[in-house]
């Protein structure tokens, strides 16, 4: 009887210091870099892997990727600039998100990372890389797309299709608010609502589409990217890439992925079979295991 205050001391101290390691490997705050504030979370420790979200939306498009990749890696996400719990862009100040992605990883104090982007976060990823390659591990763009989709020699049925989506959405966003503008998107007559095949992916777009103040898209907006055409840049990509789209991906974003592979070297070409856009989010347990499969060879 007399060791059980011994035990309980040791107990206590043994849960204070797992208490005190899971601290220590999450992380979140605003950095106050390249004449803005970023809103960011760490999670983990390892090699580092930083996830881009894609439009209407915001870092909450990695929820199911966090807590499993975690345990392995050093998992950095973070709102861009305009969305999220992000400073809205000034619109007197230009500004590159690569630039932006560079900054956090300086406040960060990380010197490489694996960049992977879905959506619109892939057009980052993939500037990112043409600006900063040394700075990068790997590059991961998932529903792949890059500057300069849709222009010139690279418009097609598709292209055209998608733009004609946006365009309507971007009609009622002004006509009728955030809430149309998110619900035609997500769930209007055309092909971009088959791209979302699970119910919870529809959910979590919606409450962020809701939340997202569409800024960029209602102000005058000095964003700018290192390359407007970097879909004519591909093949300068030497570093190691993972191109991952889905079956029921958007059919431009499909006409992407075929074009990384053909011109980046030394990349890899993977489809998700019953997952859409965010594949990420319709089918994380088959996500996961393709990107630590990638990442921890």
């Amino acid at each position: 009887m007399k060791t059980q205050p011994l035990l309980i001391l040791f107990l206590l101290f043994a849960f204070n210091c797992c208490n005190s390691v899971t601290e220590t490997e999450r992380e979140s705050g605003f950095a106050d870099v390249n004449g803005t504030k970023l809103w960011y979370e760490v999670a983990g420790m390892g090699e580092p892997i930083l996830f881009i979200h894609g439009n209407f939306g915001d870092l909450r498009h990695w929820d199911f990727q966090v807590e499993s990749l975690s345990e392995l890696y050093k998992v950095i996400r973070f709102d861009v600039r305009g969305y999220g719990k992000s400073a809205l862009p000034d619109t007197g100040q230009s500004y590159r998100d690569c630039d932006d992605i560079k900054a956090l990883m300086d406040y960060l104090e990380i010197d490489k990372a694996n960049i992977c982007g879905v959506s619109m976060g892939s057009g980052i990823a993939v500037d990112f890389a043409l600006a900063y390659p040394d700075r990068c591990i790997s590059l991961i763009p998932i529903g792949p797309w890059a500057n300069g989709t849709g222009i010139g020699k690279y418009t097609t049925t598709a292209t055209d299709s998608m733009f004609t989506v946006f365009g309507e959405t971007l009609k009622l966003l002004r006509s009728d608010g955030p809430k149309a503008a998110t619900d035609y998107w997500w769930m209007g007559n055309h092909e971009i609502k088959r791209t979302v095949q699970e119910e919870r992916t529809l959910d979590s777009l919606l409450i962020m589409g809701y939340q997202y103040s569409w800024w960029g898209f209602l102000n005058p907006n000095k964003r700018m990217v290192h390359s407007t055409m970097g879909i004519t840049e591909l093949s300068s990509i030497t570093l190691p890439t993972l191109i991952v789209t889905a079956e029921f991906d958007i059919e431009a974003c499909k006409e992407v992925a075929d074009l990384m592979q053909q011109q980046i070297a030394n990349s890899k070409l993977i489809s998700i079979e019953g997952a859409g856009h965010l594949m990420n989010m319709d089918n994380p347990t088959e996500f996961n295991r393709i990107i630590h499969e990638f990442v921890g060879n």
